[in-house]
C-alpha cells in the first residue's frame, strides 16, 4: 500500500509484524517457568546438607526423598520403604542406566540413610546421585 506525504513523496506502509513486543512476554513468560519450575517439582519439606559442590538436576529423574520424620517418598508419594525396590524397576529400562537422585533430611540418622540406598541397590540401580544444596557465601561475615 503506497501513499503520497505532505512533501509529495510517494512512501510505501511498513506491514511487518513487530516481534519484540511478543519476544519480550515469551521470555519474562520462560523466566517464570524456570524459577517456579523446581519449587513444583516436590511439595516435601527437606533441609539437603550444603556442599561445595553442588550438580543441577536437569533432566527429569526419579526421586527418592527421606523426610525429618524418617518418612520415605517416591516422587511426591509417601511409600513403604519395603516397596521401594519393585516400584523402582520399570519394565523395558536397563536398571544399571537407571539413575535415582536421594534427598535426605540432614538430621536423618545415617543407618535410615543407608538402609534407603541398600534398598534401591536392591531393584539393581546403583546410579545414585545425593541432592545437596550449595555453600552460601561467608564474605559477608568476613568483611564485619
Amino acid at each position: 500500500m503506497a501513499f503520497t506525504s505532505s512533501s509529495g513523496q510517494t512512501r510505501s506502509s511498513l506491514a511487518e509484524i513487530n516481534i519484540t513486543p511478543l519476544v519480550d512476554v515469551v521470555l519474562v513468560l520462560l523466566v517464570i517457568f524456570m524459577i517456579t519450575a523446581p519449587v513444583l517439582q516436590s511439595g516435601i519439606e527437606v533441609n539437603v546438607p550444603k556442599t561445595r559442590t553442588v550438580k543441577e538436576i536437569s533432566e527429569q529423574r526419579l526421586v527418592v526423598t527421606i523426610d525429618k520424620d524418617q518418612q520415605v517418598f517416591l516422587g511426591d508419594r509417601s511409600i513403604n520403604i519395603h516397596e521401594l525396590p519393585q516400584r523402582l524397576r520399570q519394565p523395558g529400562t536397563d536398571p544399571s542406566r537407571q539413575v535415582i537422585y536421594l534427598r535426605a533430611d540432614e538430621r536423618v540418622p545415617f543407618g535410615v540413610f543407608a538402609t534407603v540406598m541398600d534398598e534401591v541397590k536392591q531393584a539393581g540401580i546403583t546410579n545414585i546421585s545425593i541432592v545437596t544444596q550449595p555453600l552460601e557465601a561467608k564474605a559477608s561475615a568476613a568483611g564485619n
